[in-house]
């Protein structure tokens, strides 16, 4: 495996977010992440214990929080949120309240999935503000579940609007390596995908 390719897969969160998915299905995430350097699987909460207790330290367990709608209440959020850390995750994926976005309720958010395809450019910058002021340590694009996922365009507003310290997670729809690359180009720190690890699983079957 060259080094391009090493790097691309050391930004991915190796993803499955499917309702159907099994505890094999989740193992062979866990191997895949593991065996291709991946950043993190991101995977549903309630396998979250079982997936860290498998992958012993190997790689960094994520799960996700008022997924994929987000209108869950503050309070419900904070309980999925230490649920999930006492269970063995390391990072946390969470929906914002899209309904409160466009009332123009201000408010303070942790490393959040803002679902860019339900909200204006002057919304999504103004989110790019809020998530800056809150001290939150990635903003993210979309669920994947939305009826939208990642754009280049997206992507670039980030960029320009979200403070120094604000990492960019680029999420749904990044179907290869050509989108992969793109969207670190264009400032994506980590790519929510399942695709790029099997693009690359395939490249090497050749």
């Amino acid at each position: 495996m060259n080094n391009e390719f090493k790097s691309i897969l050391s930004r991915v969160d190796h993803t499955l977010l499917a309702q159907s998915a099994t505890w094999n299905e989740i193992k062979a995430i866990c191997d895949d992440g593991i065996r291709y350097g991946c950043a993190s699987v991101c995977i549903p909460a309630s396998y979250v214990k079982q997936a860290a207790e498998y992958v012993a330290g190997q790689i960094a367990v994520c799960t996700v929080i008022g997924f994929p709608n987000g209108y869950d209440t503050t309070a419900a959020k904070c309980f999925e949120a230490t649920d999930a850390v006492n269970n063995g995750a390391s990072e946390i994926d969470m929906v914002i309240n899209i309904g409160w976005v466009k009332a123009h309720c201000q408010g303070r958010l942790l490393k959040v999935i803002i679902e860019t395809c339900m909200l204006t450019d002057a919304e999504k910058i103004e989110m790019c503000r809020v998530v800056s002021q809150s001290g939150a340590e990635y903003i993210k694009t979309s669920t994947g579940f939305g009826g939208g996922g990642a754009t280049r365009e997206d992507v670039a507003l980030f960029k320009a609007h979200v403070a120094p310290h604000v990492k960019i997670k680029a999420a749904g729809g990044i179907a290869n390596l050509d989108d992969a690359r793109d969207f670190v180009a264009l400032g994506a720190d980590r790519l929510g995908t399942s695709r790029i690890v099997k693009a690359v699983k395939a490249m090497e079957q050749e």
